[in-house]
């Protein structure tokens, strides 16, 4: 008696995708984003605690490597953010065809890239465009 093959799981079979890499980009900015949190409330209990605490905290968020988490925070809020109304979109039954579906794919991710680069440069002016 001959014996059947397994069968493989289905990640055998799946050709890689964009939504895959939406997805998964989507559920990393969420994480990135709770971590960038965490800088955000020590600037904010920093100014909260007075101006010697808030020029500790300025300098040490614009030291050369906390900028590229910074960069990275608001990248992921950016993404994040337009790639969650993309999903409102869908929740609401609109954006399903392949065309459309691409085209906001790539919007959010364009948009993301051109949004994080204000964001971050709006960040900067924050720090006092200290690099």
């Amino acid at each position: 008696m001959a014996q059947r093959a397994r069968p493989l799981s289905p990640f055998m079979h799946y050709r890689w995708q964009y939504t895959n890499t939406l997805s998964i980009l989507h559920r990393v900015t969420g994480v990135l984003l709770s971590l960038g949190f965490l800088l955000l409330v020590y600037w904010l209990a920093a100014a909260a605690a007075g101006a010697e605490r808030h020029a500790a905290a300025v300098a040490t968020l614009s030291s050369p490597f906390v900028q590229p988490v910074l960069f990275g925070a608001a990248f992921a809020f950016c993404y994040h953010l337009l790639n969650g109304i993309r999903h409102l979109a869908f929740d609401l039954g609109h954006g399903f065809e392949l065309r459309t579906a691409r085209r906001s794919g790539w919007a959010v991710a364009i948009g993301a890239v051109v949004l994080g680069l204000i964001v971050w440069a709006l960040v900067r002016a924050g720090l006092g465009g200290v690099a």
